[in-house]
């Protein structure tokens, strides 16, 4: 049962990465629209300057889940070939999940940088503890 759980946050992740896709494009299409603007302007990363910083913020968001999420999706893949996730790893890999989804939530609504940096250290602190104790696992 252990083994199919693992897989459960990974799919988490992955759902929260598709909403805020979604989001980012309803805030880039809505602000070409209301502003007439034609999309090739942005081209480039250096053709944003006066957008909005919400539209912003959520297309940070979304180059941030596959920054260090990456590294979450090798463990619990790497878990489940192994056949080596436990009741522990599932709880570390929800946490790790639940602190993506705050960081997220952070960066999308108000921004508060002191705030969504506390949940990415702790987030990656946890998954930095998945694959310390992946590793242990493993090699013993």
């Amino acid at each position: 049962m252990q083994q199919q759980s693992i897989l459960l946050p990974m799919f988490a992740l992955v759902g929260l990465t598709f909403l805020v896709w979604v989001r980012m494009y309803q805030l880039r299409i809505g602000y070409l629209r209301s502003n007439r603007i034609n999309p090739d302007k942005y081209k480039l990363r250096q053709g944003y300057e006066g957008v909005p910083s919400s539209v912003m913020a959520t297309s940070d968001n979304l180059m941030n889940l596959f920054e260090i999420p990456v590294l979450f999706y090798a463990a619990v893949l790497t878990l489940y070939i192994t056949h080596t996730a436990d009741s522990l790893f599932v709880i570390m890999a929800w946490t790790f999940v639940s602190l993506r989804i705050v960081h997220s939530a952070i960066h999308i609504t108000y921004n508060r940088v002191v705030h969504r940096f506390t949940a990415y250290f702790i987030g990656t602190l946890v998954l930095w503890c998945i694959w310390a104790r992946l590793v242990y696992t493993l090699t013993q």
